[in-house]
């Protein structure tokens, strides 16, 4: 069965504000008011919650950082789970791309580095979570992307088949998991770093989700 796995956070939905405010709101609760700047630092956002608590101290020239990160890091996901949706966004087009797929008798299902259950709220929130027949967070199992085992995962639990299936995702992770898994990607130049995934050589790249259903299937179609 054909199969696109997606990626959440910067291929799904614009993530980076919600994310970059719970950093922030740790910032504030230490003084310091807003460290990152939600326009200029959205790709550190992608990166990861530490990333985002590093980049922030480091900006302090705190000697102890990763002392500091270790403390606020559970503060930080605390506030996020709080206001997971108050700045996110869907990228234009989702909807009726994913579902242009399930019409023709795609599998999908969803893969990211979010904890499982974060991505859960996040995608019920959204109203898109009944579109995906699974979702693989970071927690579900001993392994997270780059690895390959959550994209098999992911897979394996929409019924669909690894040697015909696709990996939609924005960054270097998606890029590797799909190399390590032995499926083609496609990166989207709408994410945090526009179109220098190009730079990844992908196998596609996705300008638009209207275009998304011409580039899968020109790949496993």
């Amino acid at each position: 069965m054909k199969t696109v796995i997606f990626d959440l956070d910067g291929t799904l939905a614009d993530t980076s504000g919600d994310l970059l405010d719970a950093a922030n709101a740790c910032f504030r609760a230490l003084g310091h008011g807003d460290l990152l700047d939600m326009q200029a630092d959205q790709a550190t956002a992608f990166a990861g919650g530490r990333a985002m608590l590093r980049l922030g101290f480091s900006r302090l020239g705190e000697s102890d950082g990763e002392a500091a990160i270790d403390v606020q890091f559970p503060l930080l996901l605390e506030h996020y789970g709080e206001n997971i949706d108050r700045y996110t966004v869907v990228y234009d087009g989702v909807r009726p791309a994913v579902q242009r797929l399930l019409d023709a008798g795609y599998r999908v299902g969803i893969c990211t580095n979010k904890p499982e259950g974060l991505a859960e709220t996040l995608m019920q929130r959204l109203g898109l979570r009944d579109m995906f027949g699974a979702l693989i967070g970071a927690d579900t199992l001993p392994t997270r992307k780059p690895d390959a085992a959550p994209y098999l995962e992911a897979v394996s639990q929409v019924g669909g088949a690894v040697g015909r299936s696709v990996l939609i995702g924005d960054t270097v992770t998606d890029r590797e998991t799909a190399r390590a898994a032995g499926v083609p990607s496609v990166l989207v130049t709408f994410g945090p770093t526009g179109r220098e995934v190009e730079n990844l050589h992908p196998e596609a790249l996705l300008d638009h989700y209207d275009h998304l259903f011409e580039v899968v299937e020109g790949l496993i179609g």
